[in-house]
Parts: structure tokens; C-alpha cells; sequence
């Protein structure tokens, strides 16, 4: 990776140094560099195989529940090595939460499902200041207040998305992760997402994997690029080929192969 694609512009929240995934002998994603910025929303693009999503769990240790999965090289969160043997995973998940592609709320009420996180880590005085809060930072509150009680699952599927935010912001992490939020959604609640996205994004760092290069190009502030390579053994292996400005990526991409992805050439 180029110098120039690694900015030293600011103190990064995650430092990847050399990240390859394994699935047992399998390298599904080789040799990533790349330093994430607080406080901005970074998007990961690239065609389906390539490792985004990957790369993503990687941030919050998700892979360590897949069998066989393993990395090789380094990530730092802040200063402290991610994979450290004194390092939690369950605090790693704590201060970095993660919006899945499906909305996923629990089979219980709405309250109950901002309130589980705060529960689970000893909170019992304030929950109802808790769940109000994150569910105005999560721009539902209006849309829910008067149905606390109700079942998260008679939600609106981009209503149960925005709850599902609400459930990752309601333990006050650090980071937000999210796999193709938008991506089962209409438009209507694609737009309401990513508006709060960028609200989130004054005081969360958010990471986000699209296939939408629009969504990328609206809501991000730096992107990365992967794609995926066939070794001489035949075998397809993620990697990052640009990490740079979202509007330089979009308008000025250093690498042809970028190129080809955002003009649909390819992928």
C-alpha cells in the first residue's frame, strides 16, 4: 500500500497492519493496510467475494465465532493490539457494535430491546432515560414513544433498523459497525438511515460495507476499495486495491481496476 493511501492526517481508531483471514488454510483476504479515522463514516466497496464484510467482522472480533477463522498480521484499536491475549471479546463488542444487513431486533418489546444491552452490563437505575435517549438519537423516538410496550417485531423494516441502531448506541460504544444496512430497505427508509448515519457520525466512528456506490458517495467520507484476486492456484483472495478521500476515489481514482468497479466495467 502506497504512503499516500495511509493519511497521517490524524490518530486513527483502527490501524491495519498487514491483515490477512484465514478459514482454516484458506486466506480469504490478504495483506489489508488501511487507518480508520474517528468520528467520520468510512465505506468498504468492492464486488461480492472480495472480503469486505470480512474485514468488517474483523473490527469487532465477530470472526472469532466462525470455526477455523483466524488473522494474521495486526489491528490496533487506538493504541492497544485487538487481538490481544488479555483482551476481552465481549468488551471489544461492548465499544464496538455492529447493525447487521437484516434488521434483527429481539422477539420483545421495543423498550426491552434498548434496555437488554444496559441490563446485561448492570445498569438498573435510568433505563427508561436510557432507551429515550437512544431512541432520539436514533430518530424513532417520535415514531415509538407512545408504544414502548409494543413488539419490536410489528416495526416498519426500516423502523426496526433504526431500533436495532438505537440497541447498538443504547451501551454507548465507540464505534458503530454496519453490513449493508440499507441494502433490505425500501427508499423512504434508506434515505432516514442514512441521514442518521451522518448525525451518529459527530460522535461515533462508523464503518460501513455497500454495494451501493451512490450510498458510498453520499454518506462517506473515505472509502476503500476491495476486489478480489485469483492466485496461481486458482484460488480467489480479497484484497485491498484503494483507501482514499470518498471524492477522490469517485472523481480521481488512482488504480484502473477503481475505476472500472465506479463506471461499472466490472463487478
Amino acid at each position: 500500500m502506497a504512503p499516500s493511501q495511509l493519511p497521517d492526517l490524524f490518530d486513527p481508531v483502527f490501524t491495519l497492519e498487514d491483515l490477512s483471514v484465514f478459514y482454516g488454510a484458506y486466506e480469504a483476504v490478504r495483506g489489508v493496510d488501511m487507518r480508520i479515522a474517528p468520528r467520520e463514516i468510512t465505506a468498504l466497496i468492492g464486488p461480492s467475494g472480495c472480503g469486505k464484510s470480512t474485514v468488517l467482522r474483523c473490527l469487532n472480533r465477530m470472526n472469532d465465532l466462525i470455526l477455523d477463522a483466524r488473522i494474521a498480521g495486526k489491528i490496533l484499536y487506538y493504541t492497544e493490539d485487538l487481538y490481544g491475549d488479555e483482551v476481552d471479546p465481549i468488551e471489544v463488542r461492548r465499544r464496538i457494535g455492529m447493525v447487521f444487513q437484516k434488521p434483527n431486533p429481539f422477539p420483545k418489546s421495543i423498550y426491552d430491546n434498548i434496555a437488554y444491552g444496559p441490563r446485561v452490563n448492570g445498569r438498573r437505575k435510568g433505563l427508561d432515560d436510557v432507551v429515550e435517549e437512544a431512541l432520539q438519537r436514533a430518530a424513532l423516538w417520535d415514531e415509538v414513544k407512545d408504544k414502548l410496550k409494543q413488539n419490536a417485531l410489528a416495526l416498519s423494516g426500516g423502523q426496526q433498523q433504526r431500533l436495532c441502531i438505537a440497541r447498538a448506541i443504547a451501551v454507548k460504544p465507540d464505534v458503530i459497525l454496519m453490513d449493508e444496512p440499507c441494502s433490505a430497505l425500501d427508499p423512504i427508509a434508506t434515505t432516514k438511515i442514512e441521514d442518521l448515519m451522518q448525525v451518529l457520525s459527530r460522535d461515533y466512528t462508523i464503518v460501513i460495507v455497500t454495494h451501493n456506490m451512490q450510498q458510498a458517495a453520499r454518506v462517506s467520507e473515505r472509502t476503500a476499495f476491495f476486489t478480489a484476486e485469483v492466485d496461481e492456484r486458482g484460488e480467489r483472495h480479497g484484497r485491498l486495491v484503494e483507501f482514499d478521500a470518498t471524492a477522490r476515489i469517485f472523481s480521481n481514482p488512482a488504480d484502473k481496476r477503481t475505476e472500472g468497479y465506479i463506471t461499472g466495467r466490472f463487478g
